[in-house]
């Protein structure tokens, strides 16, 4: 089979950074599956998940790649042709490394480092340094990305008001004055410069961007338009366009979902690249990659992206036809390509259409008696959850993924009585059937075997995939879910046993969580301590 693609560089992006660092094993898997379908470059997305010489607090206890693990994975995709591509941060998202006192000096605010300082400017010294011993790939990504806050907090203190436009880019330039010093030439996210210029919007085709940044963005610098939110052809025409204007050979990013929960979205996926990658071939684009975030915990498998992640390579080969892809797959995986497809359901309100939901998380860690997101809810949503479940398990044998198919099984096994009981607790005693409220001990106590056992088989997974640092948080969630349960039977039972005359927590009237006003029938909601509790379980970290 052709594997050729007209790009110079058709890659993947791996999320490293958000607790599921994938261990060397499943790297070397990804490599040989990505190579094996036309890609050719990896991105390792690592904020802070990189061992960096003379700095012991960056990603400690956080999984790290040690620069021996870099280098034997760096050997080992050169022999196949692929490229591993340092993909970090030098700018913004770097919260991780401020929970350390030795960093609270270098940043501006929030996770924004402090621009001009030069402790900043030796530690990413140190970045480029520990990368170039690391790893033979001498493009490396700089982010830079998602910085609205810029200049607005130490900064300003010190400085006062100023171009931030040309802040930004005097950065910039110091970084990449450093970053030369070890050979590197540079990738940045655009989105800095189009928010600057528009007040914070980036999808704006008419931006009107000063000729001056246009002129002060390094030669060694290349841009990343990226955008995973449309599927409309004309949209990614009008804004390759503009950053072609801003300047020439601009890559582009799209975007695999499975930053939502523990569902992928294969679907929606594959609606948004078949877009997005006409319109790069229509315009010349020679750099394209895929981006895999992990927001939130990284809980979703790279590996449940298969349907999509093999739809972009056919694609971007020249192939659109639908029923051919499906064979194509069939072909090379020996599986039904729409037996993969089945992981979505958890994620897409059971298959109802190829939108983005996230039922699998918000339901899941919606607290059985504060409820906040019971107004999302539809009557039959559990039994939707079971059939879900049968589809799922009937799959868990298939070799080499059948362990994909178990854990999200096990999860829509949880949810076929979960998604409805905090409903149905809130109504019974809200009218009164104190005899049906006290029917749901059994259905609380059935939710915590069904919890033990998705636990037990989403760990595996992950010990699987990733190195075991950051499955503490999943720990943390689910064994906190498991306890608020039995913390909800308890008080359930005290009241049906009469030593308490109410529950409290049932009697407040339930708000809608994305203040819709009515049943939101289009729910996201990615972040669990927003889904979990009203309450606070963290602040930002003050300095």
């Amino acid at each position: 089979m052709d594997n050729s693609t007209p790009f110079r560089t058709f890659g993947t992006m791996l999320d490293c950074s958000r607790n599921a660092v994938p261990n060397l094993h499943t790297l070397k898997k990804w490599v040989d599956l990505t190579a094996s379908l036309g890609y050719n470059t990896l991105l390792l997305y690592t904020e802070d998940t990189y061992e960096v010489t003379d700095e012991p607090y960056f990603g400690y206890m956080r999984g790290r790649y040690s620069q021996a693990e870099l280098r034997e994975l760096d050997a080992y995709a050169n022999e196949r042709g692929m490229t591993i591509m340092p993909c970090i941060q030098t700018l913004a998202h770097l919260y991780a490394i401020k929970r350390w006192p030795e960093y609270w000096p270098h940043f501006d605010t929030d996770d924004i480092l402090l621009a001009g300082d030069e402790r900043v400017y030796t530690l990413i010294d140190h970045m480029f340094r520990s990368l170039a011993a690391s790893l033979s790939c001498r493009t490396i990504h700089l982010g830079m990305d998602e910085a609205e806050m810029f200049a607005r907090g130490r900064y300003y203190n010190q400085h006062g008001d100023c171009n931030r436009s040309q802040a930004l880019l005097a950065h910039l330039q110091r970084v990449c004055e450093i970053g030369e010093t070890y050979g590197f030439r540079f990738l940045i996210w655009s989105d800095m410069f189009f928010k600057l210029a528009t007040g914070g919007q980036y999808y704006a085709q008419n931006a009107q961007i000063d000729e001056s940044v246009r002129e002060k963005i390094p030669a060694n610098v290349e841009l990343i338009y990226w955008d995973y939110y449309s599927a409309d052809e004309a949209h990614y025409d009008g804004m390759i366009e503009a950053h072609q204007k801003l300047k020439p050979g601009t890559w582009f990013a799209g975007g695999l979902w499975k930053w939502t929960g523990y569902a992928p979205h294969n679907g929606y996926s594959m609606k948004i690249t078949k877009a997005a990658l006409a319109s790069c071939r229509e315009h010349g684009v020679q750099d394209v990659f895929l981006t895999m975030w992990g927001d939130d915990g990284g809980e979703c498998s790279p590996f449940t992206l298969l349907p999509s992640l093999f739809y972009a390579s056919e694609l971007a080969k020249g192939e659109t036809d639908d029923e051919t892809i499906r064979a194509h797959f069939a072909q090379r995986f020996g599986a039904a390509f729409d037996d993969f497809m089945q992981l979505d359901l958890p994620g897409t309100r059971n298959g109802l259409d190829d939108n983005v939901r996230n039922l699998d998380k918000f339901l899941l860690y919606n607290d059985p008696f504060m409820g906040m997101m019971d107004q999302t809810v539809l009557s039959g949503e559990g039994a939707q959850f079971g059939a879900c479940a049968e589809k799922l398990e009937a799959l868990q044998t298939l070799p080499e993924w059948g362990y994909l198919f178990r854990t999200l099984g096990a999860l829509c096994r949880v949810l076929e009585i979960k998604a409805e009981l905090g409903v149905r607790i809130h109504e019974a005693y809200r009218t009164g059937d104190k005899t049906a409220l006290c029917a749901m001990l059994t259905e609380l106590d059935e939710t915590l075997v069904r919890l033990e056992r998705f636990h037990d088989a989403y760990q595996a997974q992950w010990m699987q995939e990733n190195k075991p640092h950051g499955f503490d948080v999943q720990d943390i969630r689910l064994g906190g879910l498991m306890q608020r349960v039995k913390t909800c039977r308890a008080r359930l039972e005290d009241y049906c046993a009469g030593r308490l005359d109410r529950l409290e927590e049932l009697e407040a009237a339930q708000l809608d969580f994305f203040d819709h006003g009515k049943r939101c029938a289009e729910p996201v909601a990615t972040h669990w301590g927003q889904i979990a509790t009203a309450n606070i379980v963290y602040m930002t970290m003050l300095w």
